[in-house]
């Protein structure tokens, strides 16, 4: 009788687990997308605290000026830091509007400027050369480039995006073993909410729904055409909204900035913008409509 109880309590304990596997791994249970909204909210709540409980090495910028590197560091005010200055009094905050359904969704984002720089400043299109760090607010440290590399905005999350161009470009030099030596450039801080994230994807170490916090020195700005039109990215931004992403002219499916026959009409659009190469776009039917968005 022992035995059947203890073989039978064995069956049904394994059974247990594999419909737990199974249920685990069925794929039609998806996780329902949480509210945009409701999820802004939070983060921007989790961003506060973060900011009120922080802070980074601002003496290490005050105290040297002319010092090139400098590497960001960020740590909790507590202990022998009590007396530090939180970043919450050091950040800049930036809402943008995010449409969700037939509503408008305020997302806030800060970010804090250590090093303002003293060149060039990127749009949102522009591709940039940069070193960063990416972290989630528990300190996890998800990706990093200590050797500087090219970015293409339009390619990164949007919060980086949107926070890239408050920052200005620097200096170089050529050292005599043919490394390069930079100066004067952007460094700050960004602070990034799921929603101009990654929000419901789990991307690499991030899971779904983590604010972000990157470290970032800007070293170079590069103007970008990407359909080599003529036209700079930026200024294929049609609705002058600052997002390149939501402009398509001739309803393609291709943005402008990545359509080289912006309006359809089987015509380059670098064969109807500046024709008479005075500067301003043509408009031969002088409809207020230039001819390379100009269908007709």
């Amino acid at each position: 009788m022992m035995t059947y109880n203890k073989n039978l309590n064995y069956f049904f304990f394994t059974l247990l687990i594999l419909l737990y596997a199974c249920k685990k791994d069925d794929p039609d249970q998806v996780e329902e997308i949480r509210d945009l909204s409701e999820q802004t909210s939070a983060d921007n709540s989790a961003l506060i605290e973060y900011l009120e409980t922080h802070f980074y090495n601002y003496e290490d910028f005050e105290n040297n000026p002319d010092k090139y590197p400098i590497d960001i560091k960020l740590d909790t005010i507590a202990d022998d830091n009590n007396n530090k200055i939180p970043l919450i009094n050091q950040v800049t905050k930036k809402t943008i509007e995010l449409i969700n359904g037939n509503d408008i969704v305020n997302a806030d984002l800060y970010y804090l400027v250590s090093r303002q720089g003293k060149g060039n400043r990127p749009s949102v299109a522009d591709s940039t050369f940069v070193t960063y760090r990416g972290n989630l607010l528990n300190g996890l440290k998800f990706d990093e480039k200590v050797y500087p590399v090219w970015f293409d905005l339009i390619s990164v999350v949007r919060g980086f995006r949107e926070v890239l161009p408050e920052f200005s470009d620097g200096t170089f030099s050529i050292r005599a073993d043919g490394t390069f030596d930079f100066k004067d450039y952007g460094q700050g801080i960004f602070f990034i909410p799921s929603s101009l994230g990654y929000f419901s994807n789990n991307t690499g170490s991030i899971p779904a729904y983590s604010p972000l916090i990157f470290s970032v020195s800007l070293y170079l700005v590069n103007q970008s055409d990407h359909d080599l039109d003529g036209i700079l990215s930026i200024d294929e931004d049609v609705n002058k909204d600052n997002n390149p992403l939501n402009d398509d002219t001739d309803n393609d499916g291709i943005y402008n900035l990545f359509d080289s026959d912006d309006d359809g009409d089987g015509i380059l659009t670098s064969n109807e913008y500046d024709q008479n190469e005075d500067g301003i776009p043509d408009d031969s039917d002088n409809d207020g409509i230039p001819d390379y968005l100009d269908s007709d």
